[in-house]
């Protein structure tokens, strides 16, 4: 394994010997559940956590022949964009040292960029795997909501995460999409593409990277230009052009409810991270009490806010404090449902636009990577950071990452496509013109 912090867990878990993935190795982030092998989700509160279990993407790792190298480092609890909140320390960017390799999924961008691992698993809830996969000078895919089991990978925002692959090559992410994809009982939220479609090879994405984007016509969201790094635009726009010379037609397309939507997402996600991290009480799961400075005592609610103020960072604090607020009594209405209502208006907007458009096109992040450090004092740049990764989340999308060039300082530019639902192929072919 590299220096870079990519893995928490080095620990190979073998696959089977036959599979589309035999001979290759997938690292995963440690937020999602390995049998035997410890799931901390970068926080010292799972520290010392082994499931029983493998999540539903494990298993299928496992039955496509694929090794799995370890377990990558990440952000605590998904909280984060630049992999410096885990408990394990920051990750490093293979691609360009001293900053940040983007997050929450910064350590499966940054083996596979480090070619410590083939391909890798991320989360993103809301651009965990684009924003490191950008970052990084990689390829990452989140998919539509609903494509892929959650089950076995724990619960940050459940109704905006969604598992997906990072790998070298569009065509590579699209082959570990198809075989970590597909429905499952033990998740109720999935949804098999081949009925939402109508068709029946609708898991074989790697077919579709064939870099055919000839009468393909492209939206342009203005919003998601507007205060955008100018050399982070340049690089858009060339490659809005290589995909122009290719057969592609791009026109611009309004989002007016994007300006809403980083308020949105956020209010939406901290609630859900509220509610989902009640669970860590140091009797479910978590450190128990026994294990805090003073041990357990006859008042309980000292005794749980011991245990969250050892297990818990700043950021997961941070953020479930907020989740709480907006949750409360007489403020509910004030901020989680008018954030609710602003999803409902992204995910029209989107909607509209893609009545027009194959696909929609934007930089994956308005800026280059931050220098490490340089966003832990400042949580609201960290958070604007997002703004054009998050509303692809609250209209429940797919979408890709690839790479789109470097800034004249030689860091890493993505570019993000954006499909309908179930439209996986569709910016998969799209991405594949371009890497």
């Amino acid at each position: 394994m590299s220096g870079y912090n990519a893995y928490i867990t080095s620990e190979s878990i073998p696959g089977s010997e036959d599979g589309p993935l035999a001979g290759r190795t997938v690292a995963v982030k440690d937020n999602i559940s390995t049998e035997g092998v410890p799931t901390t989700c970068g926080s010292a509160m799972l520290a010392e956590y082994v499931p029983p279990y493998d999540a539903t993407v494990v298993s299928r790792l496992k039955e496509a022949g694929a090794t799995i190298p370890g377990k990558t480092n990440m952000d605590e609890f998904g909280m984060g964009t630049t992999t410096e909140t885990s408990a394990f320390g920051p990750v490093e960017n293979p691609a360009a040292e001293g900053y940040v390799p983007g997050g929450s999924s910064g350590g499966s961008a940054a083996a596979v960029a480090a070619g410590d691992a083939d391909l890798a698993l991320g989360s993103d809830t809301g651009g965990s795997v684009r924003c490191p996969a950008a970052f990084c000078g990689v390829v990452g895919i989140k998919p539509t909501y609903g494509l892929v089991s959650r089950y076995g990978l724990v619960a940050y925002a459940n109704s905006l995460e969604q598992i997906g692959p990072l790998a070298p090559t569009v065509e590579e992410a699209a082959e570990l999409l198809g075989v970590i994809a597909g429905p499952d009982d033990r998740d109720a939220t999935t949804r098999d593409a081949r009925e939402e479609t109508g068709n029946g090879d609708a898991y074989d994405y790697a077919s579709a990277a064939d870099g055919d984007v000839d009468g393909m016509t492209v939206g342009v969201p203005t919003e998601l230009l507007e205060g955008a790094d100018e050399a982070v635009c340049e690089q858009f726009w060339a490659a809005i052009d290589d995909l122009e010379a290719r057969g592609a037609s791009y026109h611009e397309v309004d989002l007016p409810s994007l300006t809403h939507a980083v308020e949105a997402y956020y209010v939406i996600a901290m609630s859900e991270a509220s509610s989902n991290l009640a669970r860590f009480d140091g009797v479910r799961y978590g450190l128990p009490a026994s294990e805090t400075e003073e041990g357990y005592d006859d008042d309980w609610n000292a005794a749980y806010a011991r245990v969250r103020e050892a297990g818990f960072g700043e950021e997961v604090k941070r953020r479930v404090l907020l989740g709480t607020y907006a949750l409360s009594a007489g403020y509910q209405d004030k901020y989680y449902k008018k954030a609710q209502d602003a999803r409902a208006w992204v995910k029209r907007d989107f909607d509209e636009a893609l009545e027009s458009a194959d696909v929609l096109a934007s930089p994956t992040m308005p800026v280059p990577p931050f220098e490490r450090g340089e966003s832990l004092d400042d949580p609201l740049k960290m958070y604007l950071a997002d703004a054009n990764t998050t509303p692809v989340n609250l209209a429940n999308l797919p979408a890709i990452s690839v790479p789109a060039g470097e800034t004249d300082t030689g860091l890493p530019v993505g570019l993000q496509l954006v499909g309908p639902a179930f439209g996986e192929k569709a910016v998969i072919r799209a991405g594949s013109a371009l890497a």
